[in-house]
């Protein structure tokens, strides 16, 4: 995929244009957003990643934008689990509602930075280091694993509790904290004085968390394509709309009592693409002699309807599975 400087530009400039629009039109005056607000921008993200995969289409290719759709979809997915993880955190700090849209976007626009990092450094190793999918794609395997035993242990994510990250404790040890918010301020000066606040305590967790939701989301999208511009533009699409979900399905995150086993699913089926890859290049002299092995690798055409039919499939279960609880509950 050849992709010139004027495309990157232009998908900066998308990114750096919703930014901005959320910093000026949405946090500039902190509040609440209703389910109507929220809903609306929610689609209009959603409307907007998928157009974009019809631009990629135009310029490039249906198979490019067949990766970008897969890609996207598998990230949004995994963004969905990554909200539990909001909900915990911020409820654990109190965060008033009116200035958690602040938090979520300073977060996301960090988040946005840490995996510009993380692609780069991830396409020169891939480049360098074929062999390195057999480490995805096992790591992918265990987290698919481990989310399986967690949907099995808690049945639901409420049961969760938020573990202060150390970048939030070694702040609390080393700088002089505020007892409460101080509107939404991160630092407030007082008798000489400077505090950080509770707000910039529950933006560095928001941020180190997306770091290592991004251990898992990576990989998992090299194992759906290679290209970077496609990865970055799936992750960003990704995270830009992930505010607006988040007021959107805060009320309604435990009616998804089977997201745990759909995205084990998904990352599983990637993690076994991707060591099916890794035979396919094989480089590794004490397997098959350092040749490669002609084994079956799923398209992306099949990888996408897969990972739709497994998330449309998870959805619909968990919200039949809620109507039943809900007509048990009533009385005979």
């Amino acid at each position: 995929m050849d992709v010139h400087i004027l495309g990157w530009l232009g998908l900066a400039a998308i990114v750096i244009a919703l930014l901005t629009v959320d910093f000026v039109g949405h946090v500039r005056s902190p509040h609440a957003p209703s389910m109507k607000e929220a809903a609306t921008w929610s689609a209009a993200y959603i409307a907007l990643a998928v157009s974009f995969g019809f631009l990629i289409w135009g310029i490039w290719d249906l198979n490019f934008a067949t990766q970008y759709w897969a890609g996207w979809i598998t990230e949004w997915s995994l963004s969905l689990d990554n909200l539990f993880v909001f909900v915990i955190i911020l409820g654990a700090f109190r965060v008033p509602r009116e200035y958690q849209q602040k938090v979520l976007l300073i977060g996301i626009t960090l988040s946005l930075i840490f995996r510009f990092v993380f692609i780069l450094v991830g396409v020169v190793i891939i480049e360098k280091f074929v062999w390195v999918f057999y480490i995805f794609g096992a790591f992918l395997i265990y987290t698919a694993i481990k989310q399986a035993l967690e949907g099995v242990e808690t049945g639901e994510h409420e049961d969760e509790e938020y573990k202060e990250a150390f970048l939030t404790r070694a702040a609390r040890r080393v700088f002089p904290t505020t007892n409460g918010f101080v509107s939404d301020k991160m630092l407030h000066r007082h008798n000489g004085k400077t505090y950080i606040t509770p707000m910039l305590l529950v933006i560095i967790a928001v941020g180190t968390a997306d770091v290592m939701f991004a251990v898992d989301s990576i990989p998992a999208i090299f194992g759906l394509t290679k290209e970077p511009f496609l990865v970055f533009a799936a992750n960003a699409f990704s995270l830009l709309g992930l505010r607006q979900l988040y007021f959107l399905i805060d009320g309604l995150l435990e009616r998804l009592a089977y997201l745990h086993y759909g995205l084990a699913a998904i990352l599983g089926f990637i993690g076994v693409k991707l060591v099916l890859h890794a035979l396919h290049e094989n480089s590794l002299p004490f397997i098959n002699g350092g040749e490669g092995i002609h084994v079956w690798e799923p398209s992306i055409n099949f990888s996408l309807a897969y990972i739709v039919v497994v998330l449309g499939v998870t959805i619909i279960a968990s919200l039949l599975r809620g109507r039943r609880e809900k007509q048990a509950e009533q009385p005979a």
